[in-house]
């Protein structure tokens, strides 16, 4: 079967795209931070750079396994379901659920190889350029060489491919069942991630509010309940759905269409909800501290420039990672509808019509997932500034919100409509004969 996948993928190599661009940026992201072990274990390191260099790579350690297992997610997600006739074809012609997994795991664990390999050069200069951050900063020796060794490597590649396979294996799973899967796993798995995050955020209170790593704990919380809301999208998107009091054709069809895919579109919905929470919540924590230090007429200390430093960086980096894992799972899930807008055209839809039933669908994700991230990262923001200032309620949250809210808005509806219109463009008998 690992060569049937090799075989589907030299047949269809624009399927493995928007995985292979997930597998090499996600791969780049841990062995860019996780080379910094690499250059702290190189002989002659102080131990104050070794603790800088060791503190940041560990800090994005478990962001960054996070980020790349539920960026691949949802992009095989939306793929697999994509492939749902093909995968019932293969049954048909004698093959058992159990191939078609192991060549669909197969031919991600291939893309996910290649894409990890030609993350390793642009890994390197980012790693490189991330130390001569911590070293204008002052919090590492100019001295320190920089240095790219087997943790990266090793971080990278084993990272990516044990993702890749695991996300294909979970989503193929489902649509090879013939009965209904009841998602108990990942019921499981979202409770599970809640009551973590809701542990971490009620540890916060144990800290002080001059504690270095106050910080820490509010942070988790908020990805960790980002996490087990974006596990449970698919409910709660059903449940969104059952209550819009949308009218009109677009309206009408919107909700239709969403609510028939529900379970697919919550693949565009975990980056998105993971977007906005760490985006919103790390960058109002952030200026919360920094109020702090001001107010209290102290200078910031060598581990307070530190800690800002680290989480702008490690927030930069983050943000980016899934502006374009939305970008890629959107684009994936809109350009794969060709046909079905070949047919509502084929029967008296206008482009202008079939944009605004996008336009319509974009606008609900943007709105359940800006929501659901919102609630996550409000939860760590009001823990954090209840100890750190003594009132929950932050000065600069609103601007921050607003200001991430419109780059999330933007990604959305942007990349729907861009990647609609393009699929327009293709007329509507031959979109509808076309062979995905």
């Amino acid at each position: 079967m690992f060569a049937l996948a090799l075989r589907s993928l030299r047949q269809r190599p624009g399927r493995a795209t928007a995985t292979l661009l997930s597998a090499f940026l996600g791969a780049a992201v841990v062995m860019t931070f996780n080379s910094l072990h690499d250059t702290a274990a190189r002989p002659g390191v102080d131990s104050v750079s070794a603790e800088s260099l060791s503190t940041a790579a560990g800090v994005v350690g478990g962001y960054g396994t996070l980020l790349v297992f539920f960026a691949i997610a949802s992009t095989l997600t939306v793929n697999v379901r994509q492939r749902g006739a093909e995968m019932e074809l293969l049954r048909c012609s004698g093959a058992t659920p159990a191939q078609i997994r192991r060549m669909v795991v197969g031919e991600a664990v291939a893309i996910a190889m290649v894409g990890a390999v030609l993350a390793i050069g642009p890994a390197m200069l980012g790693g490189r350029a991330l130390l001569g951050v911590f070293q204008n900063s002052g919090q590492v020796a100019r001295s320190v060489d920089y240095s790219f060794g087997p943790v990266a490597l090793g971080s990278g590649i084993g990272i990516t491919v044990s993702a890749a396979a695991g996300a294909a294996f979970l989503a193929v799973r489902r649509v090879t069942l013939r009965r209904r899967p009841r998602g108990r796993a990942r019921t499981f798995l979202a409770y599970a991630a809640l009551l973590a995050g809701g542990a971490a955020l009620c540890s916060t209170f144990a800290f002080s509010a001059e504690d270095a790593a106050l910080m820490a704990p509010p942070a988790y919380g908020a990805v960790l309940l980002s996490v087990g809301c974006a596990l449970l999208a698919p409910r709660l998107l059903e449940g969104l759905l059952d209550r819009l009091p949308l009218t009109g054709p677009s309206g009408y069809l919107a909700v239709r269409n969403l609510r028939r895919r529900a379970a697919e579109m919550s693949g565009v919905l975990m980056p998105l909800i993971l977007f906005t929470c760490m985006a919103s919540a790390t960058l109002t924590m952030q200026a919360v501290e920094s109020d702090a230090i001001k107010a209290s007429g102290v200078p910031k200390s060598v581990d307070a420039k530190n800690l800002e430093t680290l989480n702008l960086t490690v927030v930069g980096v983050i943000v980016v990672f899934c502006c374009v894992m939305l970008i890629n799972s959107l684009y994936a899930a809109t350009t794969y509808r060709g046909r079905e807008f070949g047919q509502q055209r084929l029967v008296g839809a206008t482009p202008g019509q079939v944009l605004g039933v996008v336009g319509a669908e974009g606008l609900i994700l943007t709105v359940t997932g800006v929501f659901l991230g919102t609630v996550a990262g409000l939860a760590g923001v009001l823990a954090f500034s209840a100890v750190r200032t003594g009132s929950p309620w932050p000065g600069q949250g609103p601007g921050i919100w607003l200001a991430v809210v419109a780059v999330a808005t933007a990604v959305t509806l942007g990349t729907v409509l861009f990647t609609a219109r393009r699929t327009l463009r293709t007329p509507a008998v031959a979109a509808v004969t076309l062979v995905a």
